[in-house]
């Protein structure tokens, strides 16, 4: 059904990348974040929005995140508290500063993928069952705010994070709460990803079907598959179609 297979009754989404296009804001937010505080800094090169995006930050918790890249860099600041302002040199309070600026650039507009948005529909239409789960802490903001809520079920996000105590990708909790709360076993959901954190969360939850999603190129279809991914397509409704992204990096 939908390109899944037979034993699949519910879908879990990741958000950045994946339903809408805020992948490319969180990297604004983080390149503007993190060059700001190295510029500070002997020696130190800027942030690379593709690699250290890529190897780092992407799909993790805010602090976790942080703490990747700065540890890349040979950096270590102290944790401070979640209420620290956002220029205070804690892992915190870049957090709160790269925030900020993600709210800045969502402001000015945001859509969802049109290909997501179809999917979505047929996906209710046909009675699988939908929940995001992001570790954004804005993941409400977003959907409410791009009529994606009006298709999902549950939301599991940076806030239930924080709430529960859960591990954020690459571990598989967020998306195994998702389910639990569907009332799905693991292994008739599967999980749509585009970064290489959740794909291999979505592996590690043993769910019965991972979709990486790869809007990048440059051989990031071949590192999904390598992460985890049972199939790679360059967009949801590409599933719609029976149009697998192919293997090899010469495409």
């Amino acid at each position: 059904m939908l390109g899944l297979p037979e034993r699949v009754t519910a879908c879990l989404f990741d958000l950045d990348g994946v339903l809408t296009p805020t992948a490319i804001i969180h990297n604004k937010a983080w390149t503007r974040t993190f060059d700001d505080f190295l510029a500070g800094r002997d020696d130190q090169r800027p942030f690379d929005p593709v690699a250290d995006y890529n190897d780092y930050v992407d799909g993790k918790p805010r602090e976790a995140g942080i703490r990747d890249f700065l540890a890349s860099r040979g950096i270590t600041l102290p944790e401070g508290t979640p209420d620290d302002p956002p220029d205070a040199q804690t892992v915190n309070g870049l957090g709160n500063r790269k925030n900020e600026l993600l709210l800045t650039l969502i402001k000015e507009g945001l859509e969802p993928y049109p290909g997501s948005v179809r999917y979505l529909k047929a996906a209710a239409a046909n009675g699988l069952r939908r929940a995001v789960v992001s570790s954004s802490a804005n993941t409400l903001q977003v959907i409410t705010s791009t009529g994606l809520d009006a298709y999902l079920e549950v939301r599991v996000d940076g806030v239930t994070i924080r709430q529960q105590g859960l591990h954020g990708k690459p571990a598989p909790d967020t998306f195994l709460a998702a389910a639990r709360d569907l009332g799905v076993a693991p292994e008739r959901a599967a999980v749509f990803e585009d970064a290489l954190s959740g794909v291999a969360a979505g592996k590690a939850g043993g769910f019965g079907y991972v979709v990486g999603i790869d809007r990048i190129g440059g051989g990031h279809a071949d590192d999904l598959r390598a992460a985890g991914a049972d199939i790679v397509v360059p967009d949801l409704d590409a599933l719609l179609e029976g149009r697998e992204q192919p293997e090899g990096r010469d495409r």
